[in-house]
């Protein structure tokens, strides 16, 4: 190691923290920190290991820094984003590109050399004055074939805490690794702070640079942006898993109580508002994550693990009735991190929809709040924002899987698409196949809009496995890696399409909001060979009779007849259409798509014609 950067390091850290970074031989890691503490020049340096009381003293700089309060629950605290820095924001997040490599024409990238000498040009003494925090930890469980080592530096004391809440601390995983390079690099500064937030939202920059596995986030708080090991590495993860036969998904997994005792899981893909965390949620099941998900193979069975160990999850909707056990949490004693809500006089956080009385004024993102309040652009100003969010562990939820650190994750029995859509799908279908359901299920998924997204309902979007915005290759190598995942796996997991949102002409929804429970009971009885199913052109169904027992048994309800030969009724123009479109895009806005992807497309076309001229023979 070279004295240069010893005396920098010494320079810089106390002897404690010297020797943290010591104690971890690897040539590889104390170059990356090496180069990034001298161009970012923070003030001092804190190191994060294992230890609990590393994450205190993160938990208490954010709020000695004010970049957190402390809320009226022992525990909880509060952290507001500047008014211009509330989400994801997708113009400014890039892909670095050496010349001669391309993604595909839907994927933001920059040229490597111009975005890194933009990216060095904010990050250079963006940390002077302030203190550095390297911070070490894993991706998936610790020790086990879905370990990602990752480390993080950054001059944020809130990412510290969010990431010491959401990922498995990660410092004795550097150990075990050695001298390897294969570990995530993430480097963060939220840039000059004025009252606590960034003041230069307009130069946010998000980078990823994929041959280095590197990461670069400059003048931004909001925790999609900064913390680093979430979607950011997502991308990351994709790229690697292309390379070396797994899969990294936008996932949830949940563990759903069967017959006899027995635990079945599955794995989920839902676009936004299409029933993920309701999903992952379902009372008397079993969450096992609501967001990341790896995927491997091992002994013939493919095998799946939370990338997280936490839940960063919207608080909008959030209320005692439809989410008890989240509530709970929100509402005891423990570490939970509240952004961008209201804070009253009574010290309380509040938040859009969460079934209580609007304090008249308090505390918001965009500063002192009251009622009627606009911004410059003489709209109103909520009292929280519809992206405020809460950081919680998963841990502390009752229906926490305690599996959850299995270093061999969970054997995945069944795969979930689910999407928007008012028209075409049925409530619940199973696929014939592997290669039908990668294709018309997670390939061919799209979700309608609403009108509180985009103002305006209906448009159908596209988002293959729910993943489009984070996919780090080529779409058509993307479907082809799901294609050969499970090519040499004897019986892999059943694949699934649901869909919520079913409506009637009248235009109100078929189903209640409770039913996917049964569905998801469908399913696991049906991987597991204890129900029959009908074939249709489009996949396999319920039987009704299997369904009605099921809706006493999981919501004391009665299912009527009529009600089931509606919602299963197969809608054939609409079904074509689907078709028809999502081959369109493969056709024209992808590049490199499997000719199979085709081919399986219009085999499910020509099953839905013959059904319709033998419907229309019939009746003529």
């Amino acid at each position: 190691m070279e004295e240069k950067y010893i005396n920098l390091l010494k320079e810089k850290c106390t002897k404690e923290n010297f020797e943290k970074l010591m104690a971890l031989d690897n040539s590889y890691l104390h170059k990356f920190i090496e180069k990034y503490i001298e161009h970012c020049n923070p003030s001092s340096i804190f190191v994060r290991t294992d230890h609990p009381d590393d994450a205190q003293y993160a938990r208490d700089k954010a709020i000695e820094n004010g970049e957190e309060m402390k809320l009226a629950i022992k525990g909880h605290t509060n952290h507001f984003d500047s008014y211009y820095d509330q989400g994801r924001d997708k113009e400014s997040t890039k892909y670095l590109l050496s010349p001669g490599v391309e993604l595909g024409k839907n994927i933001n990238s920059i040229d490597k050399e111009t975005g890194l000498s933009e990216i060095y040009g904010y990050l250079k003494n963006s940390m002077e004055g302030k203190e550095a925090y390297i911070c070490f930890f894993c991706l998936g469980p610790v020790n086990s074939i879905f370990s990602i080592p990752g480390v993080q530096i950054t001059d944020s004391s809130y990412v510290v805490h969010s990431e010491g809440i959401l990922y498995r601390s990660g410092y004795q995983e550097f150990k075990r690794i050695a001298n390897s390079d294969k570990f995530f690099k993430i480097v963060h500064s939220a840039g000059e702070l004025e009252g606590n937030v960034c003041k230069n939202t307009d130069k946010r920059k998000i980078y990823i640079d994929l041959d280095n596995f590197t990461v670069y986030s400059a003048n931004t708080q909001y925790a999609g942006n900064t913390v680093g090991f979430k979607k950011l590495s997502l991308r990351l993860a994709i790229h690697k898993a292309a390379a070396e036969g797994w899969l990294a998904e936008h996932m949830l997994i949940l563990g759903v109580n069967g017959p006899s005792n027995r635990t079945t899981y599955f794995t989920g893909a839902f676009p936004s508002a299409c029933g993920k965390t309701s999903t992952a949620m379902l009372e008397g099941e079993s969450i096992a994550g609501d967001d990341l998900a790896y995927l491997r193979k091992k002994d013939g069975k493919i095998y799946a693990a939370n990338v997280e160990c936490g839940i960063f999850g919207i608080i909008k909707d959030v209320n005692p009735k439809d989410d008890p056990l989240i509530w709970k949490v929100l509402n005891s004693p423990g570490d939970v991190i509240f952004s961008n809500v209201l804070i009253a006089k009574d010290n309380q956080p509040y938040w859009l929809c969460d079934g209580r009385n609007i304090p008249d004024k308090g505390i918001n993102f965009s500063g002192n709040w009251f009622k009627g309040k606009k911004d410059n652009e003489n709209n109103e100003i909520l009292h929280a924002h519809p992206n405020a969010r809460y950081t919680v562990s998963l841990y502390s939820l009752e229906n926490c899987d305690p599996k959850l650190d299995d270093p061999d994750g969970f054997e995945i029995k069944g795969i979930i698409y689910g999407g928007r859509d008012s028209d075409t799908l049925v409530p619940v279908q199973q696929s014939f196949d592997w290669v039908h359901g990668v294709i018309t299920m997670g390939a061919a998924l799209e979700s309608e809009t609403t009108a509180a997204t985009l103002g305006k309902v209906g448009v159908r979007t596209f988002n293959p496995m729910s993943n489009l915005d984070f996919v780090a290759i080529p779409i058509g190598q993307y479907i082809q890696s799901h294609l050969d995942f499970a090519s040499d796996i004897k019986n892999p997991p059943s694949i699934f399409a649901v869909n919520y949102f079913q409506k009637d002409k009248e235009g109100n929804f078929m189903t209640g909001m409770n039913d996917k429970h049964v569905w998801i009971k469908w399913m696991e009885l049906r991987v597991n060979g204890d129900v029959e199913a009908i074939e249709t052109p489009t996949g396999y169904i319920p039987k009704y009779e299997d369904l009605k027992i099921l809706f006493k048994e999981v919501l004391n309800k009665e299912y009527e007849k009529n009600d089931y030969e509606e919602q299963f009724r197969l809608r054939i123009p609409e079904n074509i259409k689907k078709l028809e479109r999502i081959e369109d895009i493969y056709r024209t806005k992808v590049d490199n798509t499997p000719n199979i992807l085709f081919q399986v497309l219009n085999e499910q076309k020509q099953r839905l014609i013959k059904v319709a001229k033998e419907i229309t023979t019939c009746c003529t």
